[in-house]
């Protein structure tokens, strides 16, 4: 059994997902909300942190976490250029609120500085993160960036990242990089029907079709 706790930052989600004595910390927020997330993790012996995507509201206390909590940042390597430079990879939306949030964001990725980082570990796929105490599988999923990754806790819990947003309501990425491979990622989203899925913006719900 695992308890998970969603730390709002923000319009933005850090989760702490605990095991028997060790855990892990998704994402890592907007460098204004590391207290925030320091308050939250010091005690849990976080193993890893895991950044679902490269994108600066995602990423921007990952070294700084890092250093505090004593634990290796991983990510897909897909998305290490978004490191360095947020804008290396071309966003798009084609609703009315897409492109507004599109806007904020570009003006986010153009000014926003992102402190450099060296990954402990990329991810793939496929890949276990049992050895860090926590029971979990890397879930590809693509689309609103090249490397944006999933993690499916036990066979309970999936955290999206941005596949899914729930900043109004629940529904697809606003934003993408890639909308067919989005709308694939969001298909295999689908087939995990008995899931609590946790967005990076937004509360979590029960899984449905998108």
């Amino acid at each position: 059994m695992y308890k998970i706790t969603r730390i709002p930052c923000g319009n933005g989600n850090c989760f702490c997902v605990e095991g028997n004595s060790t855990a892990m910390l998704i994402d890592t927020a907007r460098a204004q909300h590391l207290d925030t997330i320091l308050s939250a993790c010091r005690d849990k012996n976080v193993r890893l942190i895991v950044l679902t995507h490269g994108h600066v509201d995602h990423v921007q206390n990952a070294a700084a976490l890092s250093r505090e909590l004593g634990a290796p940042v991983a990510l897909h390597r897909a998305d290490l250029a978004l490191i360095s430079d947020n804008s290396s990879e071309p966003m798009f939306a084609h609703t009315l609120l897409g492109k507004i949030v599109l806007a904020q964001s570009i003006k986010s990725f153009q000014q926003d500085i992102i402190e450099p980082f060296e990954p402990g570990l990329f991810l793939a796929d496929g890949d276990r993160l049992d050895d860090y105490g926590v029971k979990a599988t890397v879930i590809g999923l693509p689309g609103h960036t090249k490397g944006s990754i999933g993690i499916l806790i036990g066979d309970s819990d999936l955290f999206v990242g941005d596949a899914l947003m729930n900043l109004v309501y629940p529904q697809r990425s606003l934003l993408y990089g890639n909308k067919e491979e989005l709308d694939k990622s969001v298909d295999r989203i689908n087939a995990f029907t008995n899931t609590t899925i946790h967005f990076g913006h937004g509360k979590s719900i029960k899984n449905k079709t998108w």
